[in-house]
Protein backbone atom coordinates (compact mmCIF):
# COMPACT_ATOMS: atom_id res chain seq x y z
CA UNK A 1 0.00 0.00 0.00
CA UNK A 2 1.44 3.22 -1.23
CA UNK A 3 0.25 6.59 0.70
CA UNK A 4 -0.55 9.65 -1.38
CA UNK A 5 2.51 11.11 -0.12
CA UNK A 6 4.57 8.45 -0.31
CA UNK A 7 3.56 8.61 -4.28
CA UNK A 8 4.30 12.67 -4.85
CA UNK A 9 7.73 12.45 -2.89
CA UNK A 10 8.77 9.70 -5.27
CA UNK A 11 8.68 12.30 -8.07
CA UNK A 12 10.42 14.97 -6.26
CA UNK A 13 13.59 15.30 -8.79
CA UNK A 14 16.62 16.72 -6.63
CA UNK A 15 18.50 19.62 -7.86
CA UNK A 16 22.27 17.88 -9.73
CA UNK A 17 25.13 20.06 -9.55
CA UNK A 18 25.73 22.05 -12.92
CA UNK A 19 28.61 20.14 -13.49
CA UNK A 20 26.89 16.96 -13.15
CA UNK A 21 24.44 18.04 -16.05
CA UNK A 22 27.29 17.46 -18.67
CA UNK A 23 28.44 13.84 -19.71
CA UNK A 24 30.67 12.78 -16.37
CA UNK A 25 34.07 12.04 -18.20
CA UNK A 26 34.93 15.41 -18.81
CA UNK A 27 34.85 16.49 -15.16
CA UNK A 28 38.62 17.19 -14.30
CA UNK A 29 40.04 15.22 -10.78
CA UNK A 30 42.06 17.72 -9.29
CA UNK A 31 44.72 16.62 -6.43
CA UNK A 32 46.08 18.04 -3.40
CA UNK A 33 47.42 16.79 -0.78
CA UNK A 34 44.97 13.80 0.10
CA UNK A 35 42.09 15.51 -1.05
CA UNK A 36 40.74 15.83 -4.73
CA UNK A 37 38.56 18.17 -6.18
CA UNK A 38 36.23 18.03 -9.46
CA UNK A 39 35.91 20.94 -12.05
CA UNK A 40 33.98 21.27 -15.14
CA UNK A 41 36.47 21.22 -18.12
CA UNK A 42 33.53 21.33 -20.09
CA UNK A 43 34.55 19.10 -22.94
CA UNK A 44 38.07 17.87 -22.53
CA UNK A 45 37.58 13.75 -21.58
CA UNK A 46 39.41 13.46 -18.02
CA UNK A 47 38.18 9.70 -17.34
CA UNK A 48 37.51 6.64 -18.72
CA UNK A 49 33.52 5.19 -18.56
CA UNK A 50 35.83 1.46 -18.97
CA UNK A 51 36.88 1.51 -15.44
CA UNK A 52 33.98 0.51 -13.97
CA UNK A 53 33.07 -3.06 -14.64
CA UNK A 54 30.42 -3.80 -11.99
CA UNK A 55 29.65 -1.74 -8.88
CA UNK A 56 28.37 -3.49 -5.35
CA UNK A 57 26.69 -0.71 -2.76
CA UNK A 58 26.65 -1.70 0.88
CA UNK A 59 24.31 0.41 3.39
CA UNK A 60 26.31 -0.09 6.19
CA UNK A 61 25.33 0.93 10.44
CA UNK A 62 22.07 2.24 11.26
CA UNK A 63 19.46 3.96 8.58
CA UNK A 64 19.80 7.60 7.86
CA UNK A 65 17.16 9.75 6.11
CA UNK A 66 18.87 9.59 2.55
CA UNK A 67 20.64 6.39 2.01
CA UNK A 68 18.52 5.52 -0.76
CA UNK A 69 19.08 8.39 -3.01
CA UNK A 70 22.89 7.85 -2.75
CA UNK A 71 22.32 5.05 -4.38
CA UNK A 72 19.51 6.03 -6.66
CA UNK A 73 22.50 9.28 -7.88
CA UNK A 74 25.18 6.15 -8.21
CA UNK A 75 22.62 4.11 -10.56
CA UNK A 76 21.46 7.32 -12.48
CA UNK A 77 25.46 8.39 -13.18
CA UNK A 78 25.65 4.69 -14.87
CA UNK A 79 22.80 5.35 -16.95
CA UNK A 80 23.96 8.61 -17.80
CA UNK A 81 27.49 6.84 -18.73
CA UNK A 82 25.50 4.65 -20.99
CA UNK A 83 27.97 1.43 -19.79
CA UNK A 84 26.36 -1.87 -19.52
CA UNK A 85 27.81 -2.32 -16.45
CA UNK A 86 25.76 -4.49 -13.47
CA UNK A 87 24.51 -2.54 -10.13
CA UNK A 88 24.54 -5.06 -7.39
CA UNK A 89 23.51 -4.17 -3.39
CA UNK A 90 24.78 -5.96 -0.92
CA UNK A 91 22.46 -7.67 1.30
CA UNK A 92 21.59 -6.66 5.32
CA UNK A 93 25.25 -4.95 4.93
CA UNK A 94 28.83 -5.52 4.93
CA UNK A 95 27.96 -9.10 5.31
CA UNK A 96 26.31 -9.55 2.42
CA UNK A 97 29.30 -9.19 0.36
CA UNK A 98 31.34 -11.50 2.03
CA UNK A 99 28.56 -14.12 1.62
CA UNK A 100 27.85 -12.84 -2.13
CA UNK A 101 24.13 -12.49 -1.05
CA UNK A 102 23.87 -9.36 -3.14
CA UNK A 103 20.96 -8.48 -5.55
CA UNK A 104 20.75 -6.31 -8.81
CA UNK A 105 19.57 -2.74 -8.52
CA UNK A 106 17.67 -2.13 -11.52
CA UNK A 107 15.32 0.78 -12.29
CA UNK A 108 11.95 -0.70 -10.94
CA UNK A 109 14.25 -1.07 -8.04
CA UNK A 110 15.06 2.34 -7.89
CA UNK A 111 11.98 4.25 -8.69
CA UNK A 112 10.45 2.42 -5.47
CA UNK A 113 12.98 4.29 -3.57
CA UNK A 114 13.61 7.51 -4.76
CA UNK A 115 13.82 10.14 -1.84
CA UNK A 116 12.43 7.37 0.60
CA UNK A 117 13.45 6.76 4.15
CA UNK A 118 15.00 3.91 5.29
CA UNK A 119 17.18 1.55 4.72
CA UNK A 120 15.07 -1.06 3.06
CA UNK A 121 16.13 -1.32 -0.33
CA UNK A 122 19.11 -3.53 0.98
CA UNK A 123 18.85 -3.47 4.93
CA UNK A 124 21.92 -3.01 6.93
CA UNK A 125 24.05 -4.20 9.38
CA UNK A 126 27.33 -3.48 11.32
CA UNK A 127 29.45 -6.25 10.54
CA UNK A 128 32.99 -5.41 11.71
CA UNK A 129 35.18 -6.21 8.32
CA UNK A 130 39.12 -6.57 9.66
CA UNK A 131 40.07 -10.26 9.16
CA UNK A 132 41.73 -11.82 6.31
CA UNK A 133 39.57 -14.20 5.50
CA UNK A 134 36.39 -11.79 4.94
CA UNK A 135 38.60 -9.80 2.81
CA UNK A 136 39.38 -12.83 0.48
CA UNK A 137 36.10 -13.86 0.74
CA UNK A 138 34.93 -10.39 -0.99
CA UNK A 139 37.73 -10.59 -3.77
CA UNK A 140 36.46 -13.91 -4.41
CA UNK A 141 32.45 -12.65 -5.14
CA UNK A 142 33.61 -9.44 -6.72
CA UNK A 143 35.75 -12.05 -9.13
CA UNK A 144 32.46 -13.99 -9.75
CA UNK A 145 30.38 -11.03 -10.69
CA UNK A 146 33.55 -9.12 -12.06
CA UNK A 147 33.44 -6.35 -9.80
CA UNK A 148 36.01 -3.66 -9.70
CA UNK A 149 33.90 -0.69 -7.30
CA UNK A 150 32.31 -0.85 -3.51
CA UNK A 151 30.96 1.71 -2.21
CA UNK A 152 30.08 1.84 1.20
CA UNK A 153 27.74 4.37 2.62
CA UNK A 154 28.50 4.82 6.35
CA UNK A 155 29.82 6.07 9.45
CA UNK A 156 32.93 6.02 11.24
CA UNK A 157 32.76 2.34 11.67
CA UNK A 158 31.88 1.32 8.13
CA UNK A 159 34.70 3.98 6.74
CA UNK A 160 37.32 2.36 8.87
CA UNK A 161 35.77 -0.75 7.26
CA UNK A 162 36.34 0.62 3.65
CA UNK A 163 39.82 2.17 4.71
CA UNK A 164 41.35 -0.92 5.65
CA UNK A 165 39.47 -3.07 3.06
CA UNK A 166 41.08 -0.84 0.25
CA UNK A 167 44.29 -1.25 1.91
CA UNK A 168 44.04 -4.79 1.69
CA UNK A 169 43.49 -5.08 -1.56
CA UNK A 170 46.40 -2.78 -2.91
CA UNK A 171 48.55 -4.75 -1.15
CA UNK A 172 47.16 -7.91 -2.62
CA UNK A 173 46.63 -6.29 -6.30
CA UNK A 174 43.30 -7.11 -6.05
CA UNK A 175 41.92 -4.50 -8.42
CA UNK A 176 39.09 -3.20 -6.57
CA UNK A 177 38.25 0.22 -6.03
CA UNK A 178 36.56 1.03 -2.70
CA UNK A 179 34.73 4.14 -1.75
CA UNK A 180 32.95 5.80 1.35
CA UNK A 181 29.74 8.02 1.59
CA UNK A 182 29.73 9.79 5.17
CA UNK A 183 26.46 8.48 6.60
CA UNK A 184 25.55 9.61 10.47
CA UNK A 185 22.47 11.24 12.30
CA UNK A 186 24.74 11.57 15.30
CA UNK A 187 26.93 14.21 13.10
CA UNK A 188 30.07 12.97 14.55
CA UNK A 189 31.78 12.25 10.80
CA UNK A 190 33.30 15.60 9.77
CA UNK A 191 36.08 17.63 8.86
CA UNK A 192 37.56 20.85 7.07
CA UNK A 193 35.85 18.73 4.07
CA UNK A 194 32.93 17.05 5.26
CA UNK A 195 30.86 19.78 6.62
CA UNK A 196 27.96 17.64 7.56
CA UNK A 197 26.71 14.18 7.27
CA UNK A 198 23.80 13.17 5.46
CA UNK A 199 20.95 12.16 7.59
CA UNK A 200 21.35 14.60 10.62
CA UNK A 201 19.42 17.15 8.92
CA UNK A 202 16.02 15.00 8.85
CA UNK A 203 16.53 13.22 12.16
CA UNK A 204 17.37 16.72 13.78
CA UNK A 205 13.92 17.99 12.50
CA UNK A 206 12.05 15.12 13.68
CA UNK A 207 13.14 14.91 17.05
CA UNK A 208 12.43 19.28 17.20
CA UNK A 209 8.79 18.78 15.76
CA UNK A 210 8.41 16.36 18.74
CA UNK A 211 10.57 18.57 21.33
CA UNK A 212 8.46 21.43 20.27
CA UNK A 213 5.22 19.37 20.79
CA UNK A 214 6.30 18.71 24.48
CA UNK A 215 7.66 21.82 25.06
CA UNK A 216 3.84 22.83 23.88
CA UNK A 217 2.27 20.07 26.15
CA UNK A 218 4.72 21.76 29.11
CA UNK A 219 3.60 25.05 29.03
CA UNK A 220 -0.04 24.05 28.80
CA UNK A 221 -0.19 21.31 31.40
CA UNK A 222 2.26 23.88 33.60
CA UNK A 223 3.24 20.90 36.11
CA UNK A 224 5.94 18.55 34.47
CA UNK A 225 9.59 18.44 33.73
CA UNK A 226 10.70 16.63 30.63
CA UNK A 227 14.09 14.96 30.50
CA UNK A 228 14.56 13.82 26.98
CA UNK A 229 17.46 12.19 25.91
CA UNK A 230 18.42 12.31 22.40
CA UNK A 231 20.94 9.79 20.11
CA UNK A 232 24.51 11.24 20.04
CA UNK A 233 26.30 8.43 21.85
CA UNK A 234 29.98 10.45 21.53
CA UNK A 235 29.10 13.71 20.53
CA UNK A 236 25.89 16.06 21.17
CA UNK A 237 25.81 17.50 17.44
CA UNK A 238 22.28 16.78 18.17
CA UNK A 239 21.21 17.99 21.38
CA UNK A 240 23.14 21.47 20.27
CA UNK A 241 20.99 21.32 16.86
CA UNK A 242 17.21 20.78 18.61
CA UNK A 243 18.19 23.47 20.89
CA UNK A 244 19.18 26.23 18.64
CA UNK A 245 15.76 24.90 16.58
CA UNK A 246 13.15 24.77 19.40
CA UNK A 247 14.88 26.80 22.71
CA UNK A 248 14.65 24.42 25.65
CA UNK A 249 15.47 25.56 29.24
CA UNK A 250 18.40 23.32 29.41
CA UNK A 251 20.20 21.71 26.76
CA UNK A 252 23.38 19.75 28.14
CA UNK A 253 26.25 19.68 25.93
CA UNK A 254 28.43 16.83 26.66
CA UNK A 255 32.05 17.98 25.64
CA UNK A 256 31.31 20.98 27.92
CA UNK A 257 30.91 18.57 30.76
CA UNK A 258 34.27 17.34 29.92
CA UNK A 259 35.75 20.61 29.44
CA UNK A 260 34.89 21.63 32.52
CA UNK A 261 35.78 18.44 34.64
CA UNK A 262 31.89 18.08 35.67
CA UNK A 263 30.47 15.31 37.84
CA UNK A 264 27.26 13.34 37.45
CA UNK A 265 26.63 15.51 40.40
CA UNK A 266 27.55 18.41 39.10
CA UNK A 267 25.46 18.07 36.33
CA UNK A 268 22.87 17.32 38.63
CA UNK A 269 23.18 20.41 41.08
CA UNK A 270 23.16 22.82 37.55
CA UNK A 271 20.09 21.59 36.17
CA UNK A 272 18.39 21.80 40.07
CA UNK A 273 19.48 25.30 40.42
CA UNK A 274 17.76 26.39 37.12
CA UNK A 275 14.41 24.49 38.15
CA UNK A 276 14.87 26.61 41.67
CA UNK A 277 15.26 30.03 39.71
CA UNK A 278 12.11 28.78 37.22
CA UNK A 279 10.32 28.03 40.66
CA UNK A 280 10.57 31.63 42.17
CA UNK A 281 8.73 32.65 38.50
CA UNK A 282 5.76 30.23 39.84
CA UNK A 283 7.34 28.39 36.70
CA UNK A 284 6.74 24.89 37.85
CA UNK A 285 7.75 23.39 34.25
CA UNK A 286 10.27 22.68 31.45
CA UNK A 287 12.20 20.92 28.94
CA UNK A 288 15.57 19.38 29.21
CA UNK A 289 17.62 17.44 26.37
CA UNK A 290 20.06 15.16 27.29
CA UNK A 291 22.58 13.95 25.04
CA UNK A 292 22.69 10.30 24.72
CA UNK A 293 26.51 9.61 26.06
CA UNK A 294 26.51 12.40 28.79
CA UNK A 295 27.77 9.98 31.48
CA UNK A 296 30.62 9.02 29.57
CA UNK A 297 31.60 12.77 29.81
CA UNK A 298 30.76 12.96 33.21
CA UNK A 299 34.49 12.95 35.27
CA UNK A 300 34.07 10.27 37.69
CA UNK A 301 31.62 8.02 35.74
CA UNK A 302 34.52 8.51 32.69
CA UNK A 303 37.07 7.65 34.81
CA UNK A 304 34.31 4.68 36.09
CA UNK A 305 34.00 3.45 32.87
CA UNK A 306 37.64 3.31 32.04
CA UNK A 307 37.93 1.25 35.12
CA UNK A 308 35.36 -1.32 34.20
CA UNK A 309 36.12 -1.39 30.62
CA UNK A 310 39.95 -2.90 31.98
CA UNK A 311 37.86 -5.13 34.54
CA UNK A 312 36.01 -6.69 32.25
CA UNK A 313 38.52 -7.08 29.29
CA UNK A 314 40.62 -8.76 31.77
CA UNK A 315 38.50 -11.93 32.17
CA UNK A 316 35.32 -13.20 30.33
CA UNK A 317 32.15 -14.22 32.38
CA UNK A 318 32.42 -12.56 35.66
CA UNK A 319 29.54 -11.88 37.56
CA UNK A 320 28.49 -8.34 38.95
CA UNK A 321 29.78 -8.79 41.89
CA UNK A 322 33.47 -10.44 41.17
CA UNK A 323 33.39 -6.94 39.01
CA UNK A 324 32.42 -4.68 42.29
CA UNK A 325 34.85 -5.81 44.23
CA UNK A 326 37.75 -4.59 41.67
CA UNK A 327 36.92 -1.40 41.94
CA UNK A 328 38.68 0.82 43.38
CA UNK A 329 37.58 3.05 45.75
CA UNK A 330 36.96 6.04 43.94
CA UNK A 331 35.16 3.56 40.96
CA UNK A 332 32.98 2.15 43.72
CA UNK A 333 31.78 5.78 44.97
CA UNK A 334 31.13 6.68 41.11
CA UNK A 335 29.41 3.44 40.99
CA UNK A 336 26.96 4.36 43.87
CA UNK A 337 26.50 7.66 42.87
CA UNK A 338 24.24 6.19 40.05
CA UNK A 339 20.78 5.04 41.54
CA UNK A 340 21.21 1.51 42.29
CA UNK A 341 18.17 0.07 39.96
CA UNK A 342 20.57 1.78 36.73
CA UNK A 343 24.09 0.03 38.06
CA UNK A 344 23.70 -3.62 36.06
CA UNK A 345 23.09 -1.67 32.90
CA UNK A 346 26.22 0.21 33.71
CA UNK A 347 28.52 -2.74 34.55
CA UNK A 348 26.73 -5.56 32.30
CA UNK A 349 25.41 -4.16 29.01
CA UNK A 350 28.17 -3.88 26.44
CA UNK A 351 28.20 -3.59 22.52
CA UNK A 352 29.85 -5.74 20.19
CA UNK A 353 33.37 -3.67 20.64
CA UNK A 354 32.88 -3.96 24.39
CA UNK A 355 32.48 -0.70 24.90
CA UNK A 356 28.90 0.53 27.20
CA UNK A 357 25.83 0.48 25.60
CA UNK A 358 24.72 4.74 26.15
CA UNK A 359 21.14 4.08 24.01
CA UNK A 360 20.48 1.07 26.27
CA UNK A 361 21.62 3.03 29.57
CA UNK A 362 18.39 5.10 30.53
CA UNK A 363 20.43 8.48 31.36
CA UNK A 364 17.72 10.75 31.33
CA UNK A 365 16.20 8.79 33.96
CA UNK A 366 19.50 9.04 36.51
CA UNK A 367 19.29 12.79 35.99
CA UNK A 368 15.85 13.27 36.46
CA UNK A 369 16.17 10.91 39.46
CA UNK A 370 19.64 12.46 40.59
CA UNK A 371 17.75 16.24 40.46
CA UNK A 372 14.82 14.70 42.10
CA UNK A 373 16.74 13.61 45.31
CA UNK A 374 18.42 16.70 45.31
CA UNK A 375 15.48 19.10 45.36
CA UNK A 376 13.47 16.79 47.55
CA UNK A 377 10.27 18.37 47.30
CA UNK A 378 6.50 17.66 46.33
CA UNK A 379 6.97 20.69 43.61
CA UNK A 380 9.08 18.70 41.37
CA UNK A 381 7.25 16.29 38.96
CA UNK A 382 8.95 14.82 35.90
CA UNK A 383 8.55 13.17 32.58
CA UNK A 384 11.24 11.16 30.88
CA UNK A 385 11.29 10.28 27.34
CA UNK A 386 14.12 8.99 24.56
CA UNK A 387 14.24 10.18 21.05
CA UNK A 388 16.20 7.51 19.16
CA UNK A 389 14.49 5.51 16.44
CA UNK A 390 12.01 7.99 15.52
CA UNK A 391 14.30 9.99 13.39
CA UNK A 392 16.73 7.30 12.01
CA UNK A 393 14.14 6.57 8.87
CA UNK A 394 11.79 9.34 8.49
CA UNK A 395 11.58 10.85 4.62
CA UNK A 396 14.75 12.51 3.91
CA UNK A 397 14.35 16.81 3.69
CA UNK A 398 15.00 18.37 0.52
CA UNK A 399 18.26 19.08 1.71
CA UNK A 400 18.80 15.79 2.45
CA UNK A 401 17.67 14.78 -0.96
CA UNK A 402 19.74 16.79 -3.01
CA UNK A 403 22.76 16.94 -0.76
CA UNK A 404 22.66 12.26 -0.77
CA UNK A 405 21.82 12.50 -4.55
CA UNK A 406 24.40 14.56 -5.21
CA UNK A 407 26.84 12.62 -3.19
CA UNK A 408 25.85 9.40 -4.91
CA UNK A 409 27.09 10.96 -8.24
CA UNK A 410 30.61 12.46 -6.04
CA UNK A 411 30.99 8.80 -5.24
CA UNK A 412 30.58 7.37 -8.64
CA UNK A 413 33.18 10.03 -10.22
CA UNK A 414 35.67 8.74 -7.46
CA UNK A 415 35.24 5.44 -8.65
CA UNK A 416 35.43 6.55 -12.10
CA UNK A 417 38.92 8.22 -11.27
CA UNK A 418 39.69 4.86 -9.41
CA UNK A 419 40.39 6.61 -6.22
CA UNK A 420 40.32 3.60 -3.52
CA UNK A 421 40.02 4.40 -0.13
CA UNK A 422 38.68 7.77 -0.25
CA UNK A 423 35.37 9.05 1.11
CA UNK A 424 32.81 11.21 -1.04
CA UNK A 425 32.31 15.01 0.15
CA UNK A 426 30.27 18.43 -1.01
CA UNK A 427 32.15 21.19 -0.06
CA UNK A 428 30.00 24.73 1.27
CA UNK A 429 26.55 23.38 1.21
CA UNK A 430 25.45 26.10 3.09
CA UNK A 431 25.80 28.35 0.35
CA UNK A 432 23.77 28.42 -2.67
CA UNK A 433 23.84 25.02 -4.93
CA UNK A 434 25.76 26.85 -7.29
CA UNK A 435 28.39 27.33 -5.26
CA UNK A 436 28.63 23.41 -4.24
CA UNK A 437 32.10 21.39 -4.23
CA UNK A 438 32.11 17.92 -5.06
CA UNK A 439 35.43 15.90 -4.27
CA UNK A 440 36.86 13.25 -2.09
CA UNK A 441 39.75 12.62 0.73
CA UNK A 442 41.83 9.90 1.86
CA UNK A 443 39.82 7.64 4.65
CA UNK A 444 43.59 6.93 5.78
CA UNK A 445 44.39 11.01 7.34
CA UNK A 446 40.97 10.33 9.09
CA UNK A 447 42.22 7.16 10.92
CA UNK A 448 43.50 7.32 14.34
CA UNK A 449 44.07 4.23 17.28
CA UNK A 450 41.56 3.77 19.64
CA UNK A 451 41.10 1.87 22.78
CA UNK A 452 38.55 -1.05 22.03
CA UNK A 453 37.75 -4.19 23.97
CA UNK A 454 40.96 -3.59 25.93
CA UNK A 455 43.05 -3.64 22.33
CA UNK A 456 44.70 -0.85 20.12
CA UNK A 457 42.65 -0.60 17.11
CA UNK A 458 42.27 2.05 14.21
CA UNK A 459 39.09 3.84 14.05
CA UNK A 460 37.76 6.97 12.46
CA UNK A 461 38.14 9.93 14.99
CA UNK A 462 34.38 10.86 15.73
CA UNK A 463 34.56 14.92 15.46
CA UNK A 464 33.09 16.17 18.93
CA UNK A 465 31.05 19.71 19.70
CA UNK A 466 33.68 22.25 18.84
CA UNK A 467 33.21 24.48 22.07
CA UNK A 468 35.52 27.19 19.93
CA UNK A 469 33.00 27.22 17.17
CA UNK A 470 30.78 30.09 16.26
CA UNK A 471 27.53 27.71 16.63
CA UNK A 472 28.44 26.50 20.45
CA UNK A 473 29.22 30.38 21.42
CA UNK A 474 25.82 31.26 19.88
CA UNK A 475 24.29 28.93 21.84
CA UNK A 476 26.40 29.83 25.37
CA UNK A 477 24.90 33.56 24.41
CA UNK A 478 21.02 32.76 24.43
CA UNK A 479 21.21 29.94 26.98
CA UNK A 480 20.70 31.95 30.17
CA UNK A 481 17.65 33.21 29.48
CA UNK A 482 15.97 30.43 27.69
CA UNK A 483 16.71 28.45 31.33
CA UNK A 484 14.72 31.12 32.88
CA UNK A 485 11.66 32.23 30.31
CA UNK A 486 10.22 30.50 28.00
CA UNK A 487 10.81 31.72 24.87
CA UNK A 488 9.93 27.89 22.96
CA UNK A 489 10.24 27.44 19.21
CA UNK A 490 6.69 25.13 17.49
CA UNK A 491 8.73 24.23 14.01
CA UNK A 492 6.10 21.97 13.18
CA UNK A 493 6.61 18.74 11.11
CA UNK A 494 9.23 19.07 7.92
CA UNK A 495 8.07 21.01 5.44
CA UNK A 496 7.77 18.89 1.40
CA UNK A 497 5.94 21.24 -0.61
CA UNK A 498 8.44 23.33 -2.46
CA UNK A 499 12.08 22.89 -3.46
CA UNK A 500 13.14 25.04 -0.69
CA UNK A 501 16.64 23.61 1.11
CA UNK A 502 17.39 24.68 4.13
CA UNK A 503 20.24 23.76 5.95
CA UNK A 504 20.92 22.85 9.69
CA UNK A 505 20.81 26.19 11.80
CA UNK A 506 24.74 25.02 13.16
CA UNK A 507 25.61 25.22 9.40
CA UNK A 508 23.91 28.86 8.80
CA UNK A 509 25.60 29.68 11.62
CA UNK A 510 29.26 28.82 11.33
CA UNK A 511 28.85 30.41 7.83
CA UNK A 512 27.97 33.49 8.86
CA UNK A 513 30.09 36.25 8.64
Amino acid sequence: MISKFEKKRRVFKPTVLDMFKRSLDTLLCMEKNNTVLFKDTKSTKDANFSNIKNICAILSGGPAPGGHNVICGIYDSLVKSKTNSIFYGAISGPSGLVDGNLKVIDRDLIERYRNHGGFDMLGSGRTKLNKKEQFDSVIAVCKERDINVIIIIGGDDSNTNAAIMAEYFEKNNADITVVGVPKTIDGDLRNENIEVTFGFDSAVRVYSELISNIENDAVSSRKYYHFIKLMGRSASHIALECALQCHPNVAIISEEVRAQGKTLDDVAEYIANIIRERRKRSLNFGVILIPEGLLEFTQDICNLIDELNAIIASAKNQTKEEIVEKLSPNGLRALNSIPLKYQDELLMTRDSHGNVQFSNIESEKIIAEKVNEKLNDSYFAYQTHFFGYEGRCGFPTNFDCVYTYNLGITAYLLALHKKSGYICFIKNVAKNIKKWQPGGMQLSSMIKIENRNGKETRVIEKALVDLDSKTFKYYKCIRDSLAVEDDYVYVGPIQFVDKTIEVPLSLQIENKN
